[in-house]
């Protein structure tokens, strides 16, 4: 399988789906990691400086998974839907060819992933399917998917860290806790982690679970055993 990621900064892959890549790379998926927007306003360095510094973090992390990593170079904090995003989108997926792409949520925090998230929309038409990546915190998200990433936590937080520049260790908590969550919310064991993902189903795909990991296998709910005299 090929699979896309698309991020709108340079650390947006892995605070929100890069566990779900290491289970793919598990899998023997051949994955492209592609940044939208430079980075260049995340912090208060030059402008210039950060970008490079952060395109060296984003090239680190990705080598976790020997992920290929493709930046589109558009302004930070400037990401509109329009004809050169949309165009330079199509050429990605014309280019790489992925069974599935992934990439935010529509309704997402920050206005560049919204923006990434309705070209990538636009882009991948009906010619891939193109689920969306949890929101941060998971608000207003209701997922339809999930993926055991239990087994990847621990290189998740390592590829979140590669972002230096970004204070990394409060997004490593805040997906650690939104990963536990989103397990328990699908009854998986204590102390799992998943990822969660939301598909809209659209001619002509109406199903993806053949296309992802595995979710959190399913437990049976046990009613209590003790006896109360």
């Amino acid at each position: 399988m090929k699979i896309l990621a698309l991020g709108a900064h340079p650390d947006d892959i892995e605070i929100f789906m890069f566990g779900t890549m290491a289970a793919y790379a598990a899998q023997g998926a051949e994955l492209t990691f592609a940044v939208a927007t430079d980075g260049a306003r995340g912090g208060k360095s030059d402008p210039a400086v950060l970008a490079r510094v952060r395109r060296e973090e984003a090239v680190a992390a990705a080598a976790l998974l020997g992920a290929a990593p493709r930046f589109l170079g558009f302004p930070d904090g400037g990401l509109v839907a329009d004809a050169a995003l949309i165009d330079a989108l199509k050429t990605l997926i014309s280019e790489i060819g992925p069974d599935l792409v992934i990439t935010h949520a529509p309704n997402d925090y920050h206005a560049d992933h919204r923006a990434l998230s309705d070209g990538v929309r636009i882009a991948a038409s009906f010619g891939v399917p193109v689920p969306h990546a949890d929101t941060m915190g998971g608000t207003g998200f209701s997922p339809t998917h999930y993926v055991d990433v239990s087994a990847h936590a621990e290189i998740k937080a390592r590829a979140i860290r590669m972002h230096q520049s970004q204070d990394p260790d409060r997004f490593v908590d805040i997906a650690r806790t939104q990963n536990l969550f989103r397990s328990g919310q699908c009854n998986g064991a204590p102390g799992s982690q998943a990822e969660a993902f939301r598909f809209e189903p659209m001619f002509p795909f109406g199903d993806i679970r053949a296309l992802l990991p595995p979710a959190p296998p399913i437990r049976t709910v046990m009613v209590s055993t003790r006896r109360v005299d």
